[in-house]
């Protein structure tokens, strides 16, 4: 069941009459057809209204909304033969990140991406999609290995952050982020890195790093969580819709900004409306930007991501 967001209720309210259409419509003797066609066609301008109108905190919602695909509903829809790597070598495997090899459209690659998890067992399992370090470092070996056998890089990005716990600190969070960022910079492979859901602060930053850096229509991206905004700058969290209306954190905002290279369409009402529909768009813009970079050196490839990131912000003199 699609749970709904307090924007999207008349929508709900809506939907419930088209259903209780359906059901008389069943044992009734007159056709009811016309009268449910036209109530879709209602739903469908008042959703296209609404989501017109969105505001950043709105917006973010919908980045967070539980019914929302996630990396791995990504990975099972659009790719094959998917096999899946455990473990960084050094402490354990993190489950808040998976990553393995697949193939699209029968190209191999390597697929890295960030697991929140739906149930309260599954999100206490991913660390509610947080990574501890042994997950960025499992992330390092799968860049290392793509680097080796000179397989093309996708990284799905869906965090509010790495895990900001004292046992993260203690082995070493900052440091393993910082060895991703080298690495990515380095990589002589093509790699595109997609914001999903919700792309908070070093965490995403830690697989974000690609020549091509997308995200999803109603995605947000940005350096802390509007709570945590709000924490520090009013010390009052309930300011998350100020603090995110400050962050400018929607893509929209960052594609004006520069800091990603373009936009993917989700279906009319947000991708957790139309799950498959979301996947086949994905897949289909992964596939046309990987085939773009295939023309690429792999100097090119090193020294293109170098330079994008390079360009970024705005530097005033004295």
């Amino acid at each position: 069941m699609i749970q709904r967001l307090d924007f999207e209720k008349p929508i709900g309210e809506m939907e419930r009459k088209i259903e209780e259409l359906r059901r008389l419509s069943n044992g009734a003797s007159s056709d009811l057809s016309h009268e449910i066609l036209k109530l879709e066609h209602k739903r469908a301008r008042l959703t296209q209204q609404i989501f017109s109108k969105l505001n950043r905190w709105q917006r973010t919602q919908l980045a967070r909304h539980p019914n929302r695909p996630y990396a791995l509903d990504y990975i099972q829809g659009m790719t094959t033969d998917f096999l899946e790597l455990h473990g960084d070598r050094l402490f354990g495997d993190d489950p808040a990140i998976i990553g393995g090899l697949v193939k699209l459209e029968g190209r191999s690659l390597v697929i890295i991406g960030q697991q929140k998890g739906r149930s309260i067992k599954e999100k206490i399992h991913r660390n509610f999609g947080m990574p501890h370090p042994e997950g960025f470092r499992k992330a390092l070996r799968l860049f290392q290995l793509a680097d080796k056998f000179h397989l093309p890089v996708i990284a799905l990005i869906d965090t509010s952050g790495a895990y900001p716990g004292i046992e993260a600190e203690e082995r070493g969070q900052a440091e393993a982020i910082a060895h991703n960022l080298r690495m990515m910079a380095e990589l002589k492979v093509p790699m595109i890195s997609v914001v999903i859901g919700e792309g908070g602060s070093g965490g995403a930053l830690a697989l974000g790093m690609g020549n091509r850096v997308l995200m999803l229509e109603y995605a947000i991206y940005t350096v802390i969580t509007p709570e945590g905004c709000a924490a520090i700058l009013w010390e009052d969290s309930e300011k998350a819709p100020e603090a995110s209306e400050a962050l400018k954190l929607t893509a929209q905002d960052l594609l004006a900004l520069g800091v990603i290279d373009g936009i993917i369409p989700e279906p009319l009402g947000g991708a957790h409306r139309d799950p498959w529909e979301m996947m086949t768009r994905l897949q289909e813009t992964l596939a046309r930007h990987l085939a773009e970079l295939t023309h690429l050196s792999p100097d090119d490839l090193a020294r293109q991501r170098h330079e994008r990131f390079r360009q970024m912000g705005v530097f005033k003199g004295r």
